[in-house]
């Protein structure tokens, strides 16, 4: 059967081979979480013997806390691309947290270092047994299940972690990243900031505190998003165009923003994501 492969690929670093080598799955929120949490996703793998598969990551700015082998583990908002390594059979149980809500769910006074990685003991005594049950669930193909494992845990956590300050500020940076999302190619920070009715400095100050890039950042880091995205549902798109489209008025700027988060140009990129839809058409996954 073929693997599933659901939900949202934005920052997937060339989706057609991600969807040759894993399985995807996403599940919303429990209700009480949705402040903190964006999603949660499962990954799970079953490749043939003696094969690995790598997979890459463009982050987003926010962090994550995953239930793997090792335990829960908590992890900031990297500091470059994600790159992990399968084999085997295995998955992990990850939650995806809302900006700022790394900071907000694990009571720190800072937004986190980026690319720290440190088990969750914020989750309490029974993480362990909680991560163990919730990986054998996913690997089973019980992706609700996982969820429901690991929801009770976050749900504490969260209602010992949550303070009027970090509720005013997760509901601010909501906003500002839904606007954002919605936001016409090529807005500045100042248009960002006008359209919220705040002011530059207002979104510097939160994002400092709170994110730990700046807005600046998190508006190119999404075009660069948007174009890879684009790319890798057709490879054949004219770069300039392309480039031009996300909100680029040189085509220059674009490559070495494209080349500083992704690592390849966009035409290199372009090529890679070519192949695997051809690939991916023309062969079954591994142990389809």
């Amino acid at each position: 059967m073929r693997q599933a492969f659901d939900g949202p690929t934005l920052g997937i670093v060339n989706p057609a081979r991600a969807r040759a080598g894993l399985s995807l799955v996403h599940v919303a929120p429990a209700p009480d979480l949705a402040d903190l949490v964006e999603r949660h996703w499962i990954v799970t793998w079953d490749l043939p013997p003696g094969a690995a598969f790598t997979q890459t990551v463009m982050p987003h700015p926010v962090g994550h806390v995953v239930a793997e082998d090792t335990g829960f583990l908590a992890y900031a908002m990297p500091a470059g691309l994600f790159v992990r390594t399968l084999s085997g059979t295995g998955g992990v149980v990850g939650t995806k947290l809302h900006p700022g809500g790394y900071r907000a769910l694990l009571g720190l006074a800072h937004p986190g270092e980026r690319g720290a990685v440190e088990p969750a003991a914020f989750l309490g005594p029974t993480a362990a047994l909680a991560s163990a049950e919730a990986l054998a669930q996913a690997v089973a193909g019980r992706a609700d299940d996982a969820v429901r494992t690991v929801t009770p845990l976050l749900q504490a956590a969260a209602d010992r972690a949550r303070t009027p300050r970090s509720t005013a500020a997760m509901a601010e940076l909501q906003e500002v990243f839904a606007a954002i999302a919605d936001a016409v190619p090529g807005t500045t920070v100042a248009a960002l900031a006008d359209g919220l009715g705040t002011t530059p400095r207002s979104l510097q100050r939160l994002f400092a505190h709170w994110v730990g890039v700046s807005p600046k950042w998190v508006l190119q880091r999404h075009r660069v998003h948007l174009a890879a995205e684009l790319l890798g549902r057709d490879p054949g798109l004219d770069l300039a165009g392309l480039a031009a489209a996300v909100g680029y008025y040189d085509q220059a700027h674009f490559t070495g923003d494209f080349v500083r988060a992704v690592g390849v140009t966009p035409g290199e990129y372009a090529r890679s994501c070519a192949a695997a839809l051809w690939t991916t058409a023309s062969g079954p996954s591994p142990r389809a």
